[in-house]
C-alpha cells in the first residue's frame, strides 16, 4: 500500500509535505513527490491534506481490491472518502466530523 501523486493536479502548495509524519514528501519543480514509496506508512495524512485530490492511496487487495484508489475531501464538518475502483465505478463515504469520535 502506498500513495501516488497525479502531477497534473498538484499545484505545489506543500500541504502534504507539512503533514507527512515520515518526512517522505518533497516539493520538486513546484510539484509534490514521494522520496520512496516503499517507506510510506499508509497513514493517509497527505491524502486528507490535499485540497486538489492529487494524491491517491492505493488499497491492498484485502482492503478493496488491487488497483482501487482512495481519495479524500476534508471539509470543515465532513470528511468524504472516495473510492475509485479499477472498473471506473466509484463509492463515497461521508463522515460527519462532529460525530466521528463517539464510538
Amino acid at each position: 500500500m502506498s500513495i501516488s501523486i497525479d502531477r497534473s493536479k498538484c499545484v505545489g502548495c506543500g500541504a502534504c509535505v507539512e503533514v507527512c509524519p515520515g518526512n517522505l514528501l518533497v516539493l520538486e519543480n513546484k510539484c509534490a513527490r514521494i522520496r520512496d514509496v516503499r517507506d510510506c506508512w499508509g497513514c493517509t495524512a497527505c491524502v486528507k491534506a490535499c485540497r486538489r485530490q492529487a494524491i491517491a492511496y492505493y488499497l491492498a487487495a484485502d482492503l478493496g481490491g488491487a488497483g482501487t484508489k482512495l481519495y479524500a475531501l476534508d471539509e470543515k464538518r465532513t470528511l468524504t472518502w472516495r473510492l475509485e475502483f479499477p472498473d471506473g465505478s466509484q463509492q463515497s463515504i461521508v463522515v460527519d466530523k462532529t460525530q466521528s469520535n463517539q464510538y
